[in-house]
């Protein structure tokens, strides 16, 4: 998941996927200007949280219900 600290979207999915038990990595993209060039590659946009799941997929902005959604599709939750 990429996200800032600022970021009230980014404390929501953080919060839901500890919630839920996911392990997932956190890239902060305001501690490296590499990382926020990686998530604007990966989503085509410059809006966070970007969430990339193990099938290679992603969603930008997603909903708790979406990354719910997500997270059963693969079996995750």
């Amino acid at each position: 998941m990429y996200g800032a600290d600022w970021c009230s979207d980014c404390r929501r999915t953080k919060a839901q996927l500890d919630g839920l038990g996911v392990a997932y990595d956190y890239i902060d993209v305001e501690a490296d200007a590499a990382s926020a060039e990686a998530a604007q590659r990966i989503s085509g946009r410059i809006n966070i949280p970007v969430v990339v799941y193990p099938d290679g997929s992603h969603q930008v902005e997603p909903s708790n219900p979406d990354v719910e959604a997500k997270l059963q599709e693969l079996a995750i939750v």
